[in-house]
């Protein structure tokens, strides 16, 4: 069970008590601005008991962020293999978060991004992490970049599990960190 502390957040594994913010999160016209559908209550909460009644394999769980100060769960972040071959390497690792819109901002995405970067290269002692956005999506891509992701071109993609008729969601830019990569900046940042 994953348990990660940052200066301002907490990510814990998601529990029964996060039901109302994950039906928020998957109703929110602004939080699914680049995404082709809104899900209702009940298939948010077939959804959320779906994901509470699975068991992960270890390091992959959805994690909620939590507030150390008040304790408010705000979002949701976690590492995922992506099933998008040939796309995409065979199970490759995403990093990906959604967050409250009452909680944009204000860095937590990105503080969240760099404590799983961390953990993934840390602890699961993965090679690399991808996250992958609809190409007009400057808030993901800002967070991307400050978590020390490079955009890999070569890679972006029609993703086929967006309808036909929502072309303008269709294309997604691939960015990546390796493993070496995310040691180089840990050893930048120590020295700079």
């Amino acid at each position: 069970m994953i348990f990660i502390e940052t200066p301002r957040l907490i990510l814990r594994p998601c529990a029964q008590e996060d039901r109302e913010l994950f039906h928020e999160l998957s109703t929110d016209p602004a939080v699914l601005e680049f995404f082709p559908f809104r899900r209702s209550r009940e298939d948010a909460d077939s959804i959320f008991g779906l994901i509470r009644n699975l068991t992960p394999e270890p390091g992959f769980e959805l994690l909620v962020m939590v507030l150390r100060d008040s304790g408010e769960a705000i979002g949701f972040c976690g590492l995922s293999r992506l099933q998008l071959e040939p796309h995409l390497p065979k199970d490759a690792v995403e990093i990906g978060w959604r967050l409250s819109t009452r909680h944009w901002g204000n860095g937590y995405a990105t503080e969240a991004g760099v404590a799983l970067a961390r953990y993934a290269f840390n602890v699961l002692k993965l090679e690399e992490i991808l996250s992958i956005s609809v190409h007009d999506n400057r808030r993901v891509l800002a967070v991307m970049r400050k978590i020390g992701m490079q955009r890999d071109p070569a890679c972006d993609f029609d993703h086929p599990q967006i309808p036909d008729t929502h072309p303008h969601l269709k294309r997604h830019i691939v960015h990546r960190l390796s493993a070496t990569e995310w040691r180089l900046r840990q050893i930048r940042h120590i020295e700079g």
